[in-house]
């Protein structure tokens, strides 16, 4: 072999590549190390809250505890809305293994209705924490409860819970005026913090119980909790009380309000009384009412049908929207009115045949008295109710001014402070007619809005505070149910204020103007005549409502007509007339006569200013008189 073909390991060369795959390695290994240490820090340090937090989340779990809700009591201290244990049968679904079986045990065990079912298998699809239960049938029986837990060490999954429920002790005569809570639904959670409500099974609906709902419900507890992975509570880490509701004080008076029900019979209609120094709603009543424990735990549809399809409309709230023509109510707000714009005075004298025409040969509107008055003037107008007298006064001011004067009053205009669903009614204007009707504003609409018919709409709570700022003499409190809210004087959000004074260019017509409401009661002509004889002064205004109009040759003959086609009867008062603490006004549908709403209001008054109720009510009489 030739020497030129001989090969040499260079083991020098050799020794230096290793040297450098070393480092090269060492190198790779110590950039691995750093990235590792890097990534180590990254999560350990700069990220570790966030981790931290995402693993408390799967650790640990909030589950918030409703708060006790606050109690609603009336002016004495009778407590109007409470609070009641009951025992609730629930199902934890995670520990049942077949629902289906588990349904045909239970019913074997305590009656369970389809409706309950379908409800429970509702709440079932809704979200929900694991392992949270559901209520499957609520207020369970003493013997139901007794059943159930005979069998419960059977029944997994299958639990009875304390839970507290409203009550309302007074039934349906407070039903329109405390309202009641139902049970929360996907609407209702539109509009409420989710995670407060959070476990919470009923929230305020109507009444004074839908509009204080923040108040009474309080603010939930704050439970925090460790879970496993499939989401059991192993344990409480953390508990924070729930703060319970306030509790809410009314001016409503309990013996009133029930005295004032009661005292309508048979007839459906409403009575509305206000403290006139505060504007404080004393009783607010629409008859029919309903039993509001029906809706808490979630009324039967059997129920629901039977009040939604009464004829006499139970459900619905005459005392807020309920629309009536004011009739000779009207008649002291339009005297005041005239006396203001100068087309009336105390001393212009009026002879009162029995009809008024705007014209010669026009329509005859006529008086309730077909015989006419004779020569009146403003006062007497009052006294006797002197339809013609106000045709006449309506149709020389024109719609503008009767528009704007009454507008001062509340007509028009939904002014309660503290309770939802009022009426505005209808105070008729040129432009509301063009709008509405696409007409011009008649002679003969003043006319009919001169004695509070035609188109003019009020409701009870309208005329009740108008009334209210003739008793104070121009003082308007805007009416309110609620007093104090806990320890504290209740605070209204709407904007309204407190009150506002209507100042006349005459202040003394507000006395006269009384003046001439209380001969409406000791006048020998007086339409009130019949209250004469209290030890105290009446101040007080007939009026009968027209339900449909007659042609000038028809006469109105109650025995002939259907009973839905008399006409309504009203009445409106304030006593001592001199010193009033107390304004009402009450209307029987379809009641005919005047005298009826006049006699309960005088029976109110009796009642209310000498704290003399039949004894049947001493058990609404609370301990806290403050009168």
């Amino acid at each position: 072999m030739s020497r030129r073909h001989q090969n040499f390991r260079n083991y020098r060369q050799e020794q230096q590549l290793t040297q450098r795959r070393v480092i090269a390695a060492a190198f790779f290994v110590f950039l691995l190390a750093v990235t590792l240490i890097g990534r180590l820090f990254y999560l350990q340090v700069v990220q570790h809250e966030l981790y931290q937090t995402k693993a408390d989340d799967n650790r640990v779990m909030l589950v918030t505890e409703p708060p006790p809700r606050g109690l609603i009591y009336d002016r004495n201290g009778v407590v109007l809305a409470d609070n009641r244990p009951i025992h609730s049968l629930t199902v934890i679904p995670e520990r049942v293994q077949d629902l289906s079986k588990l349904q045909q045990t239970l019913s074997n065990i305590i009656p369970i209705t389809d409706g309950e079912w379908e409800d429970f298998y509702d709440a079932l699809k809704d979200y929900r924490r694991p392992y949270q239960s559901i209520t499957l049938k609520s207020q369970l029986t003493d013997e139901e409860w007794a059943q159930v837990s005979v069998d419960l060490y059977k029944l997994d999954g299958v639990q009875v819970e304390a839970q507290l429920t409203r009550y309302y002790p007074f039934g349906e005569a407070f039903a329109h005026a405390v309202g009641y809570v139902g049970r929360i639904n996907a609407k209702d959670l539109e509009t409420v913090d989710q995670l407060a409500y959070q476990g919470a099974l009923f929230i305020g609906k109507t009444g004074v119980e839908g509009y204080y709902e923040k108040t009474l419900f309080g603010e939930s507890g704050l439970n925090k909790v460790e879970v496993n992975a499939r989401g059991r509570i192993m344990s409480e880490l953390e508990r924070q009380n729930p703060t319970p509701g306030k509790d809410l004080h009314l001016y409503l008076d309990a013996r009133l309000q029930q005295y004032a029900y009661d005292l309508l019979g048979d007839y459906t209609g409403s009575v509305v009384a206000i403290d006139p120094s505060t504007g404080g709603i004393l009783a607010l009543v629409s008859k029919p009412g309903y039993d509001p424990n029906l809706f808490v735990r979630g009324i039967s549809v059997n129920d629901y049908s039977a009040l939604r399809e009464s004829k006499k409309l139970p459900l619905f709230n005459r005392a807020l929207r309920g629309g009536y023509p004011p009739a000779s109510t009207i008649k002291p707000f339009m005297a005041l009115a005239g006396l203001e714009y100068g087309f009336a005075s105390w001393t212009e004298t009026y002879f009162a045949k029995g009809y008024y025409q705007i014209n010669p040969d026009g329509r005859r509107y006529r008086d309730w008295k077909r015989t006419g008055h004779g020569w009146i003037d403003l006062e007497r107008s009052i006294i006797e109710s002197v339809d013609t007298y106000y045709y006449q006064l309506a149709n020389k001011m024109g719609i503008t001014p009767i528009h704007n004067f009454l507008t001062r009053f509340g007509f028009g205009e939904s002014n309660l402070l503290d309770l939802r669903g009022e009426s505005s009614g209808l105070l008729p204007s040129n432009e509301w007619k063009k709008a509405k009707y696409k007409e011009p504003w008649y002679p003969g609409d003043s006319v009919n809005v001169g004695i509070g018919q035609g188109f003019m709409v009020a409701t009870p709570v309208q005329i009740a505070s108008a009334t209210s700022v003739l008793a104070s003499k121009g003082h308007y409190f805007y009416p309110r149910m609620a007093k104090t809210m806990g320890d504290q004087t209740a605070e209204f959000e709407n904007g309204l204020g407190d009150r506002h004074d209507i100042i006349l260019k005459d202040q003394r017509n507000w006395v006269r103007i009384t003046d001439a409401m209380r001969k409406v009661v000791t006048d020998s002509k007086g339409t009130a005549r019949r209250l004469r004889g209290t030890d105290y002064d009446i101040a007080g205004k007939t009026g009968t409502g027209q339900v449909f109009s007659l042609q000038d040759d028809q006469e109105y003959d109650a025995e002939a007509l259907d009973k839905r086609l008399h006409d309504h009867a009203l009445f409106i008062g304030f006593a001592p007339a001199k010193a009033p603490k107390i304004t009402v006004f009450a209307i029987f549908e379809n009641g005919g006569s005047s005298s009826k709403p006049a006699d309960l209001t005088r029976q109110l008054f009796d009642a209310y200013l000498h704290d003399d109720y039949p004894a049947r009510y001493d058990y609404l009489k609370g301990q806290d008189n403050e009168r």
